[in-house]
């Protein structure tokens, strides 16, 4: 009963953000969305969480874990130099049923654009209107 307990505060504690690059806006026309999770987290763990947190259903969850890259350091300019590595990473790739979607590039809506183009027109002609009553009181 106390693992139930652990994997709730775990699900709780952890926020979901997609990625939003090339490679996961191509892997989106699939329906499939790519998010970073903690390494410790399962299959099904993800599924729960993704499922809660954007309301929509999954169909298919698969993991991926990046090894950290190495990188040199140095402790100075005569100390030896030695070689650590990064922290690995884990990916997981969701697949949503069909119909389902998460928004994950901030697209404008049309509406908004032709709206602040004519918010411009009008602030551009109200400057000419107020250059040209100058201009008659002169």
């Amino acid at each position: 009963m106390a693992e139930n307990t652990t994997e709730k505060v775990n699900l709780q504690l952890h926020l979901l953000e997609p990625r939003a690059t090339e490679k996961s806006y191509l892997e989106q026309t699939n329906r499939t969305y790519v998010f970073p999770v903690k390494r410790a987290m399962s299959k099904q763990e993800i599924a729960k969480l993704v499922e809660k947190e954007f309301n929509v259903t999954v169909t298919d969850v698969r993991t991926l874990i990046r090894n950290g890259k190495k990188t040199k350091y140095s402790k100075g300019k005569h100390a030896y130099p030695g070689i650590t590595h990064r922290q690995d990473k884990k990916y997981a790739y969701v697949r949503l049923k069909k119909g389902d979607s998460i928004k994950v590039f901030d697209e404008p809506e049309e509406n908004n654009k032709t709206s602040a183009k004519e918010a411009k027109k009008a602030e551009k002609e109200a400057k000419k209107a107020d250059k040209n009553a100058g201009k008659e009181n002169k």
